[in-house]
């Protein structure tokens, strides 16, 4: 872990010095996806192919995140402007480490995090997790999240052993049985399935259980959107015109991620983002795109106080949210 956000800030530091020649002047940008370059993180790709942070005047440098608390590490360290990272992710290391980021827009109204298997793995509902072995990296969303599914699914976290894995094993890990699930985000069925070759996944969505929690979620420090208020209001909005774009047009997704990601299969990039839809725009949502509001956040601050993910007092909506910033 240690090793890959040493190389993450390596890349930062190379890929920030660097400028297109024949470029006109733009405001430049140091962006961090939230893990990788799947599909689910692909609508950046999209803002930049299809112009969006052209027209806005803006220069992007997109660096593959390697987890949320990562990414929070690097955005409050100003090593990148922006990051994607898990809202209640955010909000318990904000709780904890006072860290200065401030989330700017919800990328999913919905969290994707959850809990897979493989069909006859011997879980097939919550209650099956006790005495498994779950895959995963530590300090993952969905580790830092899991004590919050277990209250709400009424079962010991305590009793749920969570073997560190290096990410991109994960698929391979589960398909060989070496673990009884792993953690993963509900888009990532498509590449389970394609790991498993043939074997149907079994998917635990926290979001089941706990319906508030938003999914990731756009941060920046504080100081940033203090001191440069318009762009990031300019880059969150070309952003989001490239996330409302793929979910609109998911089949356009994964050729545009492969053109700039080549090692990425463009088939389940475009899958992972027609998952996704429903997460970022739900039919019962008649929000913005992005939307976040105080009494939800309020809400969900609440639901982490009771399942002692956090200490009570120790967060409040303002301290972790621009609602001035957000969408409207």
């Amino acid at each position: 872990m240690r090793k890959a956000f040493s190389v993450l800030l390596v890349m930062l530091a190379v890929t920030a010095c660097a400028a297109p020649a024949g470029q006109k002047a733009s405001q430049k940008v140091n962006y961090l996806t939230s893990f990788g370059t799947f599909g689910r993180d692909a609508y950046v790709y999209v803002a930049k192919e299809k112009g969006f942070f052209d027209e806005a005047g803006l220069d992007v440098t997109i660096t593959p995140g390697t987890g949320s608390v990562d990414v929070l590490k690097l955005v409050s360290a100003g090593r990148a402007d922006f990051g994607v990272a898990d809202f209640t992710a955010t909000a318990i290391t904000t709780a904890k480490e006072k860290m200065p980021v401030t989330v700017l827009a919800a990328i999913q109204q919905r969290s994707l995090a959850a809990i897979v298997a493989l069909e006859g793995n011997g879980i097939s509902k919550p209650a099956d997790l006790e005495g498994k072995k779950i895959g995963d990296q530590p300090g993952s969303t969905n580790q830092v999240m899991f004590p919050v599914y277990a209250k709400a699914a009424g079962i010991d976290p305590a009793k749920v052993q969570f073997v560190p894995s290096a990410p991109p094993a994960l698929p391979q890990l589960l398909a060989a049985g070496q673990v009884d699930g792993i953690g993963q985000f509900v888009v990532g069925k498509p590449l389970i399935e394609a790991a498993a070759k043939g074997k149907k996944a079994v998917v635990l969505p926290y979001g089941d259980l706990v319906p508030d929690l938003y999914g990731n979620a756009l941060v920046s420090s504080k100081d940033f959107v203090q001191n440069k208020p318009e762009l990031a209001r300019t880059f969150m909005t070309a952003l989001l015109k490239g996330l409302e774009y793929s979910i609109e047009h998911p089949d356009e997704v994964g050729p545009i991620l492969k053109k700039y990601q080549p090692t990425q299969d463009a088939d389940v990039a475009s899958a992972e983002v027609g998952l996704m839809a429903p997460y970022v725009k739900p039919s019962d949502y008649s929000g913005r795109v992005g939307g976040v509001t105080e009494a939800r956040v309020s809400k969900i601050v609440g639901t982490l106080v009771e399942a002692g993910a956090i200490p009570a007092g120790s967060l409040a909506p303002t301290d972790f949210v621009s609602f001035g910033s957000s969408p409207k």
